[in-house]
């Protein structure tokens, strides 16, 4: 892997920064973040423009003239939302990338930042994940439609920057994610904000028991939303190479442990029970974050701090 690291910083204090998905859990915490950093911080609803339509996005990078584009949205969702609408999540991702990579480098964007996912990683590969071990092997079924629209992203991403002068194009590969603004939805999110409000609805019900999918022995790692924000805003200003970038907390957590942690914090003390007639995904993914970190980026929140964050958010949610 090549090393990329700029010997001096790009300098975003006066810059035009385009966060597209600015509402989304990423977006919002990028949004919060560049705030520090004296830039002018450019969003746009989809009722202003629809990322899946090449024509106002053109349009729109045209008339708004970002200098920095980071591309934060997407069509995201747990594993039942993945499986069930495999076209709709391949579809929606893969037109947002190239729409937003190709008006890029039409209006001459300086730099741009495409945020993808572990998924895109082999479901079967050695532990810690490297970022080479991309296209090593085959992936998860359950959430194939959506990795490969991250690996489209991502590529396009690399081959613009090798063909064209100019297009200072990168990526990053985030681990699981959580934090304030996450998707609390039944059907559609992720472990944590799912676990959140299967124990605290567990709790104001009186439930004797809640039941989480799976086993419970999967492991996984999670990475606080502002913590990402963070790492992105340091690879903005630091990193310039051609190979994307794991970044991650480099902590494993069974899910087992995951949920006995969020009922602990929820303060539901009901048992446990895990529906092993689910799907449980991956075994493991836990990425390699040797690269950045020996950069000199590394998280600030632990997983426990950040779950009490997650909840407090959630609370507020249900309001």
């Amino acid at each position: 892997m090549s090393q990329g690291w700029l010997s001096s910083p790009f300098l975003l204090a006066g810059k035009r920064v385009w966060v597209a998905g600015h509402r989304g859990m990423v977006g919002s915490a990028l949004v919060r973040r560049l705030s520090h950093e004296s830039c002018q911080i450019l969003t746009a609803t989809r009722d202003e423009i629809d990322l899946r339509d090449q024509a106002a996005v053109s349009a729109w990078v045209c008339s708004n003239k970002p200098d920095v584009i980071v591309i934060a949205a997407a069509l995201v969702g747990g594993i039942m939302a993945n499986s069930q609408n495999p076209a709709m999540f391949f579809y929606d991702n893969i037109m947002i990338s190239t729409n937003i990579i190709h008006s890029a480098y039409k209006a001459g964007v300086e730099k741009l930042l495409f945020l993808g996912s572990s998924c895109i990683y082999p479901r079967d590969c050695e532990y810690p994940i490297k970022e080479n071990a991309l296209l090593s092997g085959g992936l998860e079924p359950t959430n194939e439609a959506y990795a490969l629209a991250k690996i489209g992203g991502l590529k396009m991403a690399q081959y613009y920057r090798a063909q064209y002068d100019g297009c200072d194009f990168i990526s990053a590969m985030p681990c699981n994610l959580y934090g304030v603004g996450d998707s609390y939805n039944e059907s559609s999110s992720h472990v944590i904000p799912a676990l959140i409000m299967k124990a605290h609805n567990a709790k104001v019900r009186g439930d004797a028991s809640l039941t989480v999918w799976g086993s419970g022995s999967p492991l996984r790692e999670f990475l606080y939303v502002d913590d990402l924000a963070d790492g992105l805003v340091f690879l903005l200003q630091h990193y310039s190479g051609d190979s994307h970038v794991n970044i991650g907390s480099g902590k494993e957590v069974s899910i087992k442990e995951l949920a006995e942690s969020i009922c602990k914090i929820v303060g539901y003390d009901g048992d446990i029970v895990f529906d092993c007639s689910k799907p449980d995904g991956v075994c493991r993914k836990l990425m390699d974050n040797g690269f950045l970190h020996g950069a000199g980026w590394n998280r600030n929140i632990s997983l426990k701090d950040g779950l009490a964050k997650s909840y407090a958010d959630y609370l507020k949610f249900c309001e």
